[in-house]
């Protein structure tokens, strides 16, 4: 009996205790004066946890308790069978993802089609003039493809780049958009694309992220890197890069066609090199039906994660006798990319 009343005693001091605290912590926010602006810096308990870190809960008890929560990788997958045609009709038992080479736990699966948040960005340099009207066309026919759900914004870029169209589902503001043609200046690609990604990642009201970026020139006038905009896409549940990469009179070299297949296919998605602009409008339906036909698959990570630790994925998928090879990205940093902020145009 007297070890029962003493633990009784203790939970009743507890409760004494927070309701003090409690009290004390609403006095001092009533006495903050009133004329004093209200602060635009997080609070310190935000600041210095982890990301990884729930909010406190309160138990049973009357005390707190905090539950680690691992946030979800998201993945959007494509498949195709070895003639390069698209496998749609695989259930979840048919993939298995590795994160550093440990198999993981699938926690979501979706087949069907997902609301895009899409960025569409134009090359406004010079020599895009006479090939406008047909990449315009292309890119509305990405954007008629597209779901009620979605949102599509559109950027146009050159030396620098602007946002001439925020989220929308309405055609005639995207295509007013995408003729406010200003042909001049150089080729500022990778800004551009840290800007489209910090975007989407700052506002998208969707989950899933594509970009299409069209262009003819190799960039000339960043002031970030390759690494870093590679960096950037690779952001944990980043955007699928698509690109079409159209010719100059002088053919591109190989080293500038390698740096823009490799960003796309790190994040899933595909470079495209037409010899003829007449070859946009079809590459535009490819891209859409690529994108409406990818899987979606969510695992949550058991490997320990320290921010800005790279981690590689593998997706493997089996149906029938046919070898299938799935286009997915090939890794993320876990935390923050910060030190790519600074490059960032802003819209």
């Amino acid at each position: 009996m007297g070890a029962g009343r003493y633990g009784k005693g203790v939970a009743g001091i507890s409760r004494y205790l927070v309701c003090l605290l409690t009290f004390a912590g609403m006095s001092f926010a009533q006495n903050l004066s009133p004329s004093s602006p209200p602060s635009t810096s997080p609070p310190a308990s935000t600041s210095t946890q982890s990301p990884d870190v729930a909010p406190p809960q309160e138990d049973d008890s009357g005390g707190f308790v905090f539950k680690k929560e691992i946030e979800e990788v998201v993945l959007h997958a494509t498949v195709v069978d070895d003639q390069n045609h698209l496998v749609t009709g695989l259930g979840r038992d048919k993939f298995e993802v590795y994160e550093d080479g440990k198999r993981q736990e699938l926690t979501s699966f979706h087949k069907e089609r997902v609301p895009v948040a899409l960025g569409i960005l134009i090359d406004n340099s010079g020599s895009m003039l006479p090939k406008r009207a047909k990449v315009n066309e292309a890119a509305l026919r990405l954007v008629d493809a597209s779901q009620q759900e979605d949102r599509v914004f559109v950027v146009n870029f050159g030396d620098d780049a602007f946002l001439d169209q925020d989220y929308t589902q309405d055609v005639g503001k995207l295509r007013a958009a995408l003729q406010r043609v200003e042909t001049r200046g150089s080729t500022a690609l990778y800004d551009a694309l840290i800007g489209a990604v910090d975007h989407l990642n700052k506002t998208s009201p969707l989950q899933k992220k594509v970009l299409l970026v069209v262009t003819d020139g190799r960039d000339n006038a960043s002031q970030a890197t390759f690494h870093e905009v590679l960096h950037k896409l690779q952001s944990k549940n980043g955007p699928v890069l698509y690109t079409i990469a159209l010719e100059q009179n002088e053919r591109r070299d190989d080293t500038d066609r390698q740096s823009l297949r490799t960003l796309s296919e790190q994040t899933g998605g595909t470079a495209f090199f037409p010899s003829s602009l007449d070859e946009v409008q079809s590459i535009a339906s490819a891209i859409a039906q690529d994108i409406r036909s990818q899987y979606v698959i969510g695992y949550r990570s058991s490997n320990p994660h320290t921010a800005g630790t790279y981690h590689s994925i593998q997706v493997q998928a089996v149906g029938g006798p046919t070898r299938l090879r799935v286009a997915t990205r090939a890794g993320y940093y876990s935390g923050n990319l910060g030190s790519n902020e600074s490059h960032s145009k802003g819209y």
